[in-house]
């Protein structure tokens, strides 16, 4: 008996699927896929019902008017947009996408990562997505170019991988960005950092101190430039330069600039450094570099120490000293003949601040180190850290406890910060 009762389940199922491809097939058929886009959707969903009411009736399949909606549309969003992933790419409040294979989805919201319950025909219908997606973009795959990364129309930043590259199939990854800067008041309702370390900040974006926001992939450092960006002046010209564009400034003047891959043939490639190179002929006042992570960072330094204060970038690493690591690294990647003490003296002097993002284990992401740049020895860049999050435990429920706490170091560029007439908290 309780074998028999997963049958009108397994049946239906089935028949919601060969239904929806047969309908599919059939307009096809009857329309090129060219046309289907230029007829209103509005005409096509009639033309969809009408083709599943008249295979209801051929093969005699039982199904309610829920069900008969939910099949047109799929159809639909087969036809003008990306197919299973549509209902996702419309819900706000997911962040991450992430198809393994066809039948292997999942999803990322407010930072806890669950499976979807949606999947791909197989993987030849996973692919026909992808090659939809990256063509709407201007851009193609195939074997020759497996492995694509691309910005959508809305924002979305999408990496798509296929064989030979991978094992398993087709797959996708596209990381979503919310439409607008989140205010100071959402920041500090999710408990991202306190009033006072958010006035620091503020104070430092205006005082013109040089930033680098640090952090795990995910951890929300994106999130926090684009917030902190608000604090600086309309009357300042801003130069923004990222391999996919994410940032959205609220400034009226502000260049943006994005990276180019090379064509098929090898040419045209359009790289950071270049971008990096260009735009100090631009007359910026600030440079906002979306994130750091090659030999652009040489030119980056420079740029911090040649007049454009205030400039600011995110980069990946896993604590404020962890940071200078990685530009060491970087730079060393430039590949000019700079000795490693000569480095870490550029560094020191280029930046004022490192703020370090962290995503807990529970999702939440929050400010866990704010910290001043001193000086630098023969070990490495010298830091006073000045806000940290000092994690206690774990609730019940899974939720990581823990409390925002000031050192008690008071920065040297707190002087900095009074010339100019801004407020700090108290430290």
């Amino acid at each position: 008996m309780g074998i028999m009762a997963f049958v009108p389940t397994i049946r239906a199922a089935a028949s919601h699927s060969d239904l929806k491809t047969k309908v599919h097939r059939r307009l096809l058929q009857s329309l090129n896929s060219d046309t289907l886009r230029l007829i209103s959707k509005e005409r096509l969903r009639g033309e969809i019902g009408q083709a599943v009411e008249k295979l209801l009736l051929q093969e005699n399949i039982p199904m309610t008017l829920p069900e008969r909606d939910r099949i047109i549309e799929e159809i639909l969003d087969e036809v003008f947009g990306f197919g299973p992933l549509e209902p996702l790419m419309k819900d706000p409040t997911i962040t991450d996408i992430l198809v393994n294979n066809y039948s292997k989805v999942y999803i990322e919201r407010r930072g806890v990562l669950r499976r979807a319950d949606i999947q791909f025909k197989d993987n030849k219908h996973l692919l026909h997505i992808i090659e939809k997606m990256v063509t709407a973009v201007g851009r193609r795959i195939d074997e020759a170019n497996p492995i694509v990364a691309a910005r959508l129309a809305d924002g979305s930043r999408v990496t798509a991988a296929i064989p030979p590259v991978t094992l398993d199939g087709p797959a996708l990854s596209i990381r979503r960005f919310g439409g607008r800067v989140l205010s100071n008041d959402e920041l500090l309702a999710n408990d991202t950092l306190t009033p006072a370390m958010l006035q620091l900040l503020d104070g430092c974006v205006r005082a013109r101190l040089n930033m680098v926001i640090s952090g795990g992939s995910g951890s929300g450092k994106t999130t926090l430039l684009n917030a902190l960006s608000r604090f600086i002046p309309e009357t300042e010209r801003i130069v923004t330069i990222e391999d996919i564009a994410e940032l959205m400034l609220q400034q009226r003047h502000v260049v943006r600039l994005e990276t180019r891959e090379a064509s098929i043939e090898g040419q045209g490639a359009v790289t950071p450094r270049d971008l990096m190179i260009n735009s100090l002929r631009m007359r910026p006042d600030r440079i906002i570099v979306g994130e750091a992570r090659g030999p652009e960072a040489l030119d980056m330094l420079q740029a911090m120490n040649t007049g454009h204060d205030g400039s600011m970038t995110t980069m990946h690493a896993n604590s404020p000293s962890d940071c200078f690591h990685r530009i060491q690294t970087m730079v060393l990647m430039a590949n000019v003949g700079l000795t490693e003490p000569v480095i870490r003296q550029q560094a020191a002097s280029a930046i004022q601040v490192v703020v370090q993002m962290s995503r807990l284990r529970d999702g939440t992401r929050k400010v866990t180190s704010i910290a001043e740049v001193i000086g630098f020895n023969d070990k490495g860049v010298e830091i006073g850290e000045i806000f940290r999050y000092e994690r206690t435990g774990t609730d019940a429920s899974g939720r990581v406890e823990g409390r925002f706490a000031a050192t008690g170091y008071r920065p040297q560029f707190m002087d900095r910060l009074k010339a100019r007439g801004i407020e700090f908290p108290e430290l």
